[in-house]
């Protein structure tokens, strides 16, 4: 899950997020911790655009510097951002990513708790609203992409699978996009960040 750019456009700053792909594991607490609207936001900024104050984070979203570095203090809380000292200057306060992804603890299936299934829900919804707005932005941008004509993709596909099968396609799935993410091809100079968004869940046949 992770991009939302609304306000003027800050200079570029060098490349200071986690260069592997690090993934933290949402047990119960991480999950009611990350699962807020902004938090979500915030975290998809830092991780697709780079360390940045609660202050250019609060004009990036919109929001006031107050709820944004609210917010930053319990993602910090719960380990999802970190202090790049490397950027910050006085008592400038600089955050940056501290992971590139999440995926979900076992836990987290079986859970009964209202509470943990209401997080959930809300996470999931965030995801699939910022999903929905992306395809958007691109197709009504995708003129301004025109060596990407016949390189984007919008399929779906219907199969019959039970559940383990399922579980194998994804991480075979996985797996591939991992061998893309570290191949030679992501430093081409052509090279653009690319999203690829996979949703697979079952569909009653009547």
């Amino acid at each position: 899950m992770h991009v939302y750019a609304q306000g003027m456009p800050e200079p570029e700053k060098p490349e200071t997020a986690p260069q592997e792909h690090e993934t933290r594991v949402l047990d119960p607490r991480s999950l009611r911790g990350l699962a807020h609207p902004l938090r979500m936001q915030l975290l998809r900024s830092l991780r697709h655009q780079g360390p940045a104050t609660a202050s250019q984070l609060a004009e990036r979203l919109g929001e006031s510097s107050g709820a944004t570095s609210y917010h930053l203090r319990q993602l910090a809380a719960h380990g999802f951002v970190t202090d790049d000292p490397s950027l910050g200057k006085g008592r400038e306060r600089w955050w940056k990513a501290a992971q590139q992804g999440i995926r979900w603890d076992a836990s987290l299936h079986e859970s009964t708790d209202p509470e943990v299934r209401g997080a959930a829900d809300l996470l999931l919804h965030e995801v699939a609203s910022n999903h929905t707005q992306e395809l958007s932005t691109w197709i009504a941008t995708r003129h301004d992409w025109p060596a990407w004509s016949g390189a984007s993709d919008m399929s779906d596909f219907t199969l019959r699978l039970p559940p383990a099968a399922a579980r194998e396609l994804g991480a075979r799935l996985h797996a591939l996009i991992d061998e893309y993410r570290n191949s030679p091809e992501a430093q081409a100079p052509d090279a653009a960040r690319l999203r690829l968004h996979l949703h697979a869940f079952p569909q009653r046949e009547n």
